[in-house]
């Protein structure tokens, strides 16, 4: 017995002719609080207040940011902008340079040449160490 496997099932149907249920509800929220708006108050302050509201209501049902809904954008801002943020501060580490004559000397050269280490020296010590760590853990045949 064969099954009907559905797809798209992410695409929200069409209930009120192009619109979806949510963008019905976002248009007529906007619509019926623009009206309240207009009615209750003075023509001009009316108009002021329901311009935001009705690009509200608009951007609500209609706009999308990266592919994702209006709303869900507005929700990441507004948990954002309450929640509580971690800042973190990392010291930025400076080396104390020791300035000779000729050339300058960081912190490091300066010790190694106290100790009378090299460059070249420092190498050669940490190559012989790297070839005597990887031979540690491999068994001897």
């Amino acid at each position: 017995m064969d099954y009907q496997v559905p797809q798209f099932i992410e695409v929200e149907e069409k209930i009120f002719g192009p619109l979806t249920l949510k963008q019905f509800i976002y248009l007529a929220g906007g619509i019926g609080i623009c009206a309240v708006l207009l009615l209750s108050l003075p023509l001009l302050l009316g108009i002021i207040l329901a311009i935001p509201v009705a690009a509200l209501a608009g951007a609500l049902a209609f706009y999308k940011m990266n592919s994702k809904p209006f709303i869900e954008v507005l929700e990441a801002g507004f948990n954002y902008y309450i929640g509580k943020r971690l800042y973190l501060w990392r010291k930025e580490e400076s080396e104390e340079v020791l300035v000779a004559p000729t050339k300058i000397v960081t912190e490091t050269e300066a010790a190694n040449k106290n100790m009378g280490l090299s460059r070249t020296k420092l190498e050669e010590l940490a190559w012989s160490l790297d070839v005597k760590d990887s031979g540690r853990g491999e068994a001897n045949i």
